[in-house]
């Protein structure tokens, strides 16, 4: 048996360092990936022209999987993110984004349990940007009825599977009465369709502060795009930062797993980037494969690291390097 086919983009800046400790994490496992790996961002600037070689994009839809590192997106200038048009090229509507406490890390909360679902393809974060004048520039925030109806079904259908105890849609509907309107309108018409997933909706400025004072008080989060990106990156702080929070972008037949950070530029090369983030994503990845079984061992060696606290790397307070925290991860694996 060849494995499952999964294509691997190591990205740039960290990128490299933790995927590469991923794939020690799950190969360990026992599950045959076969890996086929792509370079996009910067690397592949340099080489052919562009960020994202069409060559990746369809790899990734014709093998369904892919495992993606931080990708760098310049500031202000340069090329456009890569990661954002991965969404948009696949048609990866949904952003999966657990959040959970991992015992032994020092964070405001040891009991968080959520889980923002995140439209992934319109909004403001599709980046579409225009110039009226010299002085004037103007982002147009596109809502749809199809993508809207098509991420809350995903938010139920997720709900309903997992037993999840409330669904709660963001938005700004009280300013924004068109555009999030419709979000919201369309959310209520799905949520009609579970009548056994309790429904409620909450302003994403009253959200932010329940999160802040009281994070049990909410579940599964339903947000439009660029309120997922913010609230979820809020969330991720409770629990002890970027360097815990995973994700996957999902589409009809097509997945990529990634870590919420980005690529720190600034510690590249230096072998001391947390793995955590990327292989908690890896284990997504499994479970989405079918591998539920390695899926859930990884998350247990992963808590069980942190509560030896013996091998963390220097941004949760240890000493170890990226691949010494990935080899102990294996230690406790086995």
């Amino acid at each position: 048996m060849a494995g499952y086919p999964v294509v691997l983009l190591p990205g740039d800046g960290i990128g490299p360092e933790i995927t590469e400790a991923t794939r020690e994490v799950l190969e360990a496992t026992g599950v045959e990936i076969d890996w086929r790996p792509y370079e996009t961002g910067i690397a592949a600037m340099e080489k052919a022209g562009t960020p994202l070689p069409e060559e990746v994009v369809e790899e990734i839809r014709r093998w369904g999987v892919a495992l993606k590192g931080p990708i760098t997106t310049p500031v202000g200038t340069g090329f456009s993110s890569v990661t954002v048009a991965l969404r948009q090229r696949l048609d990866l509507y949904a952003n999966l984004r657990p959040v959970r406490s991992i015992p032994g890390v020092p964070a405001r909360y040891s009991d968080v349990d959520l889980v923002i679902i995140r439209e992934n393809t319109e909004d403001l974060y599709a980046g579409i940007e225009y110039r009226i004048d010299e002085d004037t520039v103007v982002a147009e925030k596109r809502i749809t009825r199809r993508a809207s109806l098509r991420i809350a079904r995903f938010a139920f259908d997720y709900a309903s599977r997992y037993g999840r105890r409330q669904i709660t849609a963001v938005h700004k509907a009280n300013i924004l009465k068109m555009s999030d309107g419709l979000f919201l309108q369309c959310a209520r018409e799905v949520a009609g369709q579970y009548p056994q997933v309790p429904y409620t909706e909450r302003i994403v400025d009253a959200l932010c502060m329940d999160l802040v004072l009281d994070p049990g008080r909410h579940d599964v989060l339903l947000c439009p795009n660029l309120y997922g990106d913010i609230v979820s990156d809020l969330a991720a702080g409770l629990v002890g930062g970027l360097g815990l929070a995973p994700a996957a972008n999902v589409g009809d037949g097509v997945a990529i797993f990634e870590a919420v950070h980005g690529s720190a530029p600034d510690i590249a090369g230096k072998g001391i980037a947390n793995p955590t983030a990327l292989i908690l994503a890896g284990a997504m990845m499994l479970a989405h494969l079918g591998e539920s079984a390695a899926a859930v061992r990884i998350e247990r060696a992963v808590w069980e690291t942190y509560r030896r606290g013996q091998a963390l790397t220097p941004d949760m307070g240890g000493t170890a390097t990226t691949r010494e925290m990935a080899r102990a991860v294996v230690e406790c694996l086995e």
